[in-house]
């Protein structure tokens, strides 16, 4: 089939499968998981149709849930689905980080066990790596985990858990030898989140939401067989889920409204020009440096063979869209006034309180998923090669 037949097809389908009531949503129709059910009848229906489909995880083979889709083919799916205005009909860890990790360093018995489940939205996964004392020296982590014979047993706590509290399963990094160099004596495990032991505690953020958890370990199990890679040499598949974490926040940002639409409601008068010039030119510059990384992202895309940017260009990827992200969430504020103060009550309009929300909000982006300081040493040292 030529890519336009099936641009064609998508476009069919999803105009037959995807309710009008869901089109132009920025949200994911379901995070995986049962602890945060999928609340409307249209909603489920399209979600069990993309499913089936494999589309909630096109590009993995179909052997796991996928459509076995190549690079140029999902490329499109993804074009199809924004004119159609299709929500993804599936988000989370699990789709964006330990699922390809799994497809790179998994056994075939844990890819069989695991990414299926993933795919069908059954299980929802969170990454158990920074910890009170280790954050941006994520070497630094003390959680343990103790050779019991058929499994491990793990102590210890993780801070900064996004969605923990939703969770059935965590990938966890953990200290299996502790005389060995610090790098080198880390395991990469997955286990239940349904077990006893397990406690976890949501920590409420300035924009009122609580994205992010305080989870702690103990007597907690995990099987051997779900150590993924070698014991003790679990750093170096730290490093590459990483990658693909940065990959998929440099991406597309939910967002509410575009910077220009916002303008033209709050700046513009007669001739939909913003009165004020210096405003206009950061209007301006911003719309500039959006399209600018969208076409530096699929140049990237282009330049690799399978399509994919897993590098440590990631790093550059992800500091700028988290910047960008902050900017452009500021700029909105700055342009919508006193009108971008707004935290409850009947005198804001609805999308008024979620821009103020969601300027607080994206505040975390920044630290999220690696820091800016922390991508600007990997930048310097694994992309410009520059001395320590």
């Amino acid at each position: 089939m030529s890519l336009r037949e099936f641009q064609q097809e998508a476009a069919h389908w999803l105009e037959a499968n995807c309710p009008q009531s869901l089109r132009g949503s920025l949200e994911a129709v379901s995070g995986g998981g049962h602890k945060v059910p999928i609340e409307d009848d249209d909603g489920q229906r399209y979600f069990d149709a993309m499913v089936e489909r494999g589309w909630t995880v096109p590009h993995w083979p179909r052997t796991y849930g996928g459509a076995g889709l190549s690079d140029a083919e999902h490329q499109v799916l993804r074009r199809v689905m924004s004119e159609v205005g299709a929500p993804i009909p599936l988000a989370g860890m699990g789709t964006t980080m330990i699922g390809p990790t799994l497809l790179e360093h998994g056994t075939d018995e844990q890819k069989a066990r695991h990414l299926p489940k993933i795919a069908s939205g059954e299980i929802r996964w969170c990454q158990g790596y920074s910890e009170p004392g280790a954050g941006s020296d994520l070497a630094s982590l003390k959680t343990r985990a103790d050779d019991e014979g058929d499994y491990f047993l793990i102590n210890g706590s993780k801070i900064w858990t996004s969605g923990a509290q939703f969770a059935d399963w965590i990938f966890c990094l953990v200290r299996t030898d502790f005389d060995a160099p610090k790098h080198e004596g880390i395991s990469f495990l997955l286990f239940s989140m349904d077990q006893p032991g397990v406690t976890v505690k949501p920590i409420r953020l300035i924009s009122g939401a609580s994205p992010f958890c305080e989870c702690f370990f103990d007597d907690v199990r995990a099987l051997k067989e779900d150590l993924v890679g070698q014991l003790n040499r679990g750093w170096s598949i730290a490093k590459r889920l990483l990658q693909h974490e940065r990959s998929s926040i440099s991406g597309m940002v939910p967002q509410t409204r575009s910077v220009p639409e916002v303008a033209r409601q709050y700046l513009t008068t007669t001739g939909n020009k913003i009165d004020d010039p210096s405003m206009r030119a950061s209007v301006i510059d911003h719309e500039m440096g959006a399209h600018a990384f969208a076409l530096t992202q699929k140049r990237a895309r282009e330049e690799n063979a399978d399509g994919s940017t897993q590098t440590f260009a990631t790093s550059l990827f992800k500091l700028y869209r988290s910047e960008l992200t902050i900017r452009r969430t500021e700029l909105i504020v700055s342009m919508m006034g006193t009108r971008g103060a707004g935290w409850e009550g009947e005198s804001f309009a609805d999308d008024e309180l979620a821009e103020t929300r969601f300027w607080l909000a994206r505040k975390a982006g920044t630290i999220a998923g690696g820091s800016s300081e922390v991508q600007r040493n990997v930048i310097a040292k694994r992309v410009l090669s520059l001395p320590d």
